[in-house]
């Protein structure tokens, strides 16, 4: 039963976890600096690589005094090579290298999108996976659609060609003049609002299994300009930022989400019927949505899995759970490993 201690620093979470046999989660540190970022609308690159030099020793001695164990009892590092900002990455790259170089343990980089599909593995009392399976990875910073026909082979169908749906998410928050981050405060504005309250576009893009979010978002932005009062649609209206009447707030989330998740499921369904899959994965931190869920589970006609709440999110859990894969077969990366910030998941 391999023991695996992972690092997570990709984006604004630092993140350590110790995971045994690829699935029993025995601590998980995380880190955020939300609240930081808060300011910017988003996350500010610079100072999130600073917060993750401040706090990752910490995080990772807090991770393995949860676990009851110690760097001599632990079998491999695995380590979020990419996706992700730069210099955020090359902070739990270098920490992982020095610990595994100190102890002479086996160093694994991990794709973090790979990361979010094994964050279903961790999942108390879930069925045994029978591939293939097909995986949605909706978050803040991707919208990818992935065939999974065993481990560690994915093959790549789709994904976004320009926001992601998170992304979008803290883009409309913004022009509604909601909090940071958009996701959670999007997602409760609409609870009293009329989904069909604004006729938003979708984008299908038939013939492939791509998204596009970016011309829904403007569609939101154009009606908040035209819902002020005594203010004609002009270069100067595009350019107010002023938030929108508050009564109208829950009825543009509402009608926003509803053009989101109309446009995920149906794609992601289509998909899965099309490749026969087994079961449909939903991760990533906009799988926590509670819309995205029901529509879901009131339109596929195949299990589809998402992950608890504190596991939607980055989080060094997922990274030690798919590094345990690759450990078992036999994946060692040298020390001399490099951050792939661009890097694709099949």
């Amino acid at each position: 039963m391999p023991r695996i201690l992972g690092v997570e620093t990709s984006c604004d979470e630092t993140a350590a976890a110790v995971v045994a046999d690829g699935k029993v989660l025995l601590a998980n540190i995380v880190a955020s600096q939300a609240a930081k970022h808060a300011k910017y609308g988003g996350v500010f690159p610079e100072a999130a690589s600073r917060a993750h030099i401040e706090v990752i020793y910490t995080v990772v001695q807090q991770a393995l005094s949860d676990a009851h164990l110690s760097l001599a009892d632990i079998d491999a590092i695995g380590v979020t090579r990419g996706p992700g900002l730069p210099g955020s990455l090359v902070v739990g790259l270098n920490t992982a290298k020095g610990l595994a170089l100190g102890r002479g343990l086996p160093l694994i980089g991990v794709n973090h999108l790979e990361g979010h599909v094994y964050s279903l593995w961790l999942v108390e009392n879930s069925p045994e996976v029978v591939f293939p399976v097909l995986a949605l990875i909706v978050s803040g910073g991707h919208t990818e659609l992935v065939l999974m026909t065993g481990h560690g082979q994915y093959t790549r169908l789709g994904g976004t060609l320009d926001d992601a749906a998170g992304e979008a998410y803290d883009k409309v928050a913004r022009l509604l003049g909601l909090p940071y981050p958009g996701g959670p405060s999007v997602e409760q504005a609409a609870q009293t609002g009329n989904p069909t309250a604004f006729k938003f576009p979708r984008a299908w893009l038939e013939g492939t299994w791509d998204f596009s979010f970016s011309g829904l978002k403007t569609a939101v932005l154009y009606e908040v300009k035209q819902q002020k009062p005594g203010r004609p649609m002009s270069a100067e209206a595009v350019a107010d930022e002023t938030p929108p009447d508050p009564a109208l707030v829950p009825h543009l989330a509402a009608s926003f989400q509803a053009a989101l998740v109309e446009v995920l499921v149906g794609k992601t369904v289509a998909a899965a019927q099309k490749y026969g899959v087994t079961e449909i994965f939903v991760a990533g931190g906009v799988s926590a949505n509670q819309a995205l869920k029901a529509e879901f589970q009131r339109r596929a006609p195949m299990p589809v899995r998402t992950p608890p709440l504190f596991l939607c999110t980055d989080n060094a859990a997922m990274i030690a759970a798919a590094a345990n894969f690759r450990y078992l077969a036999g994946q060692r990366d040298a020390l001399d490993m490099d951050a792939l910030p661009n890097w694709k998941l099949g």
